[in-house]
């Protein structure tokens, strides 16, 4: 056995049982704490709302064995198993030139990754979010969002992939370099075109109508000195019961978006604190600071990769012939199957960091607006999404982007009473 083929096994058994091993104890977790309501809450959420939470994240929590499972199986028989030999042989039949079959290699493997992910995801929206009341999609609706998505990936993805294998063949070994570049304009370019161009192929955005809370949101924005170029409502009733709000765009297309469920539930002091978090998040410069470190992170990738790629033993190890690991575009197909791989076990820093904006945006929220109405609007949308109060603790640090709620809330009486 090829040395960096036991190294790829061993970090994959360790990937995978470390997974399921925090699935196992979130689920434990919550089903210990089923019984009753966390003091703090008990005033706020019912019984019956805190027993329907827990018992919906641990019916999504259960989808990830045989999620991951799948995943793995994939993996092995796309790499030591041959697949990825299989199809490059097979597109090596019809297409001569490089850059086409590598393109072919790609696409390919990338959609049968996809179509194993339509059941999970077919279970989800159906099983799941229908069993507990949050699934307003239809079949034809879910399958409809499929080709969407399927036909918007390819018409975006194939020039920015031609663009980076051709950069990849032509430019040396600094190729890597213009290919960090071509990454960043692209990523721009989605940035710029997403709220005007994409989103709305998904949903209807419409002004927001309600002129009293239009009124307050713009004295909101007035205050801390945010220009955006419209208010917006969703309409996230279409598909979920789920409410949320978020920014979109930057520069001349920032927008504001309140999902219509969002609005339907939170009194206008409510709406005005949640979007004063949203604001936090922009004056603390935190999608400016995300953005640069994934670039920052992308560009080290795109090196690793330009170094591994010249390493006989990186595809040996991974069951890929001689005649495939000639191809550009199997190295870039290699690496990205395998990163989340070596990479996961540092997935708790990255959270980390998202929890530390999450804070610093509650900060804004309550220098600017109220405090105690955002404690309000996120106990509403605890409740009305169905997110558990109570998270086990490992599995809350390596996956959650936002912090538990108990200590969330905590976090902002402390602030009421400074």
């Amino acid at each position: 056995m090829q040395t960096f083929t036991a190294v790829f096994i061993a970090a994959l058994l360790l990937t995978t049982f470390t997974q399921l091993w925090l699935a196992t104890r979130h689920i434990r977790h919550i089903r210990a704490y089923r019984s009753t309501v966390p003091q703090d809450f008990v005033s706020q959420i019912d019984l019956a709302a805190h027993q329907k939470a827990a018992d919906y994240t641990c019916a999504k929590t259960l989808l990830d064995y045989p999620s991951t499972l799948i995943h793995v199986a994939l993996l092995l028989m796309l790499t030591l198993g041959g697949g990825l030999n299989a199809l490059a042989n097979f597109w090596a039949n019809w297409f001569t030139e490089s850059i086409p079959h590598g393109m072919a290699l790609i696409f390919s493997t990338v959609l049968l990754l996809s179509l194993a992910e339509i059941p999970f995801s077919y279970y989800r929206t159906f099983v799941i979010e229908q069993q507990f009341g949050f699934n307003k999609m239809t079949p034809l609706m879910f399958f409809t969002d499929l080709i969407k998505q399927y036909s918007l990936g390819l018409l975006l993805g194939t020039p920015l992939l031609f663009c980076i294998l051709w950069l990849m063949e032509k430019m040396g070994d600094h190729w890597w370099l213009y290919a960090w570049l071509a990454w960043i304009t692209f990523n721009l370019f989605l940035l710029a075109i997403y709220p005007t161009w994409i989103a709305p192929l998904f949903n209807k955005f419409s002004p927001l109508e309600d002129a009293a809370l239009r009124t307050r949101i713009e004295q909101l924005l007035h205050k801390c000195g945010f220009k955006s170029s419209g208010l917006f409502v969703m309409d996230g009733s279409r598909r979920s019961s789920h409410g949320n709000a978020y920014f979109t765009g930057f520069g001349k297309t920032k927008r504001i978006v309140f999902f219509d469920t969002l609005l339907s539930r939170l009194e206008a002091t409510e709406v005005e604190a949640v979007l004063a978090h949203e604001l936090g998040h922009f004056k603390r410069h935190h999608v400016i600071k995300r953005i640069i470190w994934s670039f920052i992170v992308s560009l080290a990738f795109l090196w690793l990769l330009g170094y591994l790629m010249q390493q006989p033993w990186f595809y040996q190890g991974l069951g890929v012939s001689v005649t495939s690991a000639s191809s550009t575009a199997m190295a870039l197909l290699l690496f990205f199957l395998i990163m989340p791989v070596f990479t996961f076990l540092l997935h708790p820093l990255s959270s980390l960091y998202s929890r530390k904006h999450e804070f610093e945006a509650d900060e804004y929220a309550a220098q600017n607006a109220s405090a105690a109405d955002l404690i309000r609007a996120l106990v509403k949308l605890y409740q009305d999404n169905a997110a558990t109060l109570t998270p086990d603790p490992i599995h809350s640090a390596f996956y959650d982007s936002h912090p538990p709620a108990a200590i969330r809330i905590a976090q902002l009486k402390k602030l009421i009473s400074i």
